[in-house]
């Protein structure tokens, strides 16, 4: 079973907002056995929408499209569904008590001509009710492709898919299954990691496909397997992602998307007790925030102090101006005194630091572009890495917050044993 995606709205192609729908949609067919075949983003134009229509029909099964369900002029979805169905709008009673309700009952304000044409829908098409807003969503089919129509607004769309729209195709299509493992390495980029796997990646059953997901100092490996039998398809992702471990279990971190390395590290802290702080100066505050970006890390995440100048080094953070001049600010030393001392201020039992020359100017330091000392501070010494990430500027960062986070869970893995 194939699906399209589709988002209208000249917003989304201008850059002026960031479309997160897709991946939403994306993954929620994924989980119930439909392939996605293509993402499209699209104007508010109707010939346009018409013609993408066109092009869809009897190549996927499914087209879902987002946006343009507002109650103004230039959300034009609805008009161009009838166009497209030949049929016209009709004011749906059901509907239109659900918006009378939401802006009397709840906004409590009077309700306007617009927001009664809210219940103005297709003939022909099967309501999708959105309880979160005022547009409800569309099912039409024309020959062997269902058009399914939803509101732009993230969390409406969610809503319906969650509700409506994934129990309605679980109900009405067989499907088949389709299993994903994702295997978190950190350390290595993706050609090493590749090179490693090779013999084993050539072996993989022909139902299975492999998947590079690289970004800067991790790679995610990602194992999809599809057929009938669900049983036999969890057998063999187990089996292959066993021996994978035997061959690059150095640099595996962990498991499936949800069991990112920040998790990982969450629920290392927690199970032994013990806390975190973070003195950051290349960086600025992306350590911070990754770490915090987990539900529940005020057990263990005490705070961060983002020394990005040198002066705020030496008077918040304490750094010895002698070690500064003697060494330069972007130094093992530097950075050693960084971890040491956010360490002692926030009272915690790990502290990580960074200090680095991101580019494109060297700045206060002496040091090259793209080097990066990373310092960690552990209930027993104090460990200072020196790397250089190169360039651009982005990468750099991105890179050393990701080299501190493999650095960090490897450390309290070896406190445990």
């Amino acid at each position: 079973m194939k699906a399209t995606i589709v988002t209208i709205g000249d917003e989304i192609l201008i850059g002026q907002i960031i479309d997160t729908n897709s991946g939403f949609i994306a993954k929620s067919l994924d989980r119930i056995g439909v392939e996605i075949k293509e993402m499209i983003s699209i104007s508010d134009n109707k010939q346009h929408i018409l013609n993408t229509f066109a092009t869809l029909q009897n190549n996927v099964d499914l087209v879902i499209i987002t946006g343009g369900l507002g109650p103004t002029k230039d959300d034009i979805t609805k008009h161009t569904f009838c166009e497209y169905f030949d049929d016209t709008l009709v004011v749906n009673e059901s509907v239109l008590a659900h918006v009378t309700q939401m802006i009397e009952g709840f906004y409590k304000r009077p309700i306007t001509q617009l927001n009664k044409d809210q219940a103005l829908v297709p003939s022909k098409c099967i309501i999708l009710h959105n309880q979160m807003g005022t547009a409800p969503g569309m099912w039409m089919k024309k020959e062997n492709t269902v058009f399914i129509s939803l509101p732009g607004v993230p969390y409406e769309m969610k809503y319906l898919i969650e509700n409506e729209v994934i129990p309605k195709v679980v109900h009405e299509y067989e499907r088949p299954y389709i299993i994903h493992k994702t295997i978190l390495t950190y350390g290595e980029g993706e050609s090493k990691v590749a090179e490693r796997i090779e013999d084993w990646e050539n072996n993989l059953p022909s139902f299975i496909k492999l998947a590079y997901l690289p970004s800067p100092g991790k790679v995610r490996l990602r194992l999809s397997a599809r057929g009938k039998d669900k049983v036999i398809l969890e057998k063999a992702i187990e089996d292959n992602v066993t021996s994978l471990t035997k061959i690059i279990g150095d640099i595996i971190v962990g498991f499936d998307d949800g069991e990112t390395i920040e998790v990982i590290i969450g629920r290392l802290l927690s199970k032994q007790n013990k806390t975190i702080s973070t003195a950051e100066s290349c960086t600025g505050g992306q350590i911070a925030k990754v770490l915090t970006s987990v539900s529940g890390a005020s057990k263990y995440f005490k705070g961060s102090i983002v020394s990005y100048a040198t002066e705020v080094k030496i008077k918040v953070l304490g750094i010895d101006e002698a070690t500064v001049n003697t060494y330069s600010v972007v130094s093992a030393e530097v950075a050693k005194e960084m971890a040491v001392n956010i360490q002692k201020i926030m009272k915690t039992d790990y502290a990580i630091a960074t200090t680095g020359n991101a580019g494109p100017t060297k700045g206060d330091s002496k040091a090259e572009i793209g080097t990066v000392f990373i310092a960690l501070a552990t209930p027993n010494e104090v460990i200072v890495h020196e790397f250089n990430f190169g360039q651009p500027r982005d990468k750099v960062i991105d890179r050393a917050v990701n080299k501190c986070l493999e650095i960090l869970q490897k450390e309290i893995l070896k406190n445990l044993l």
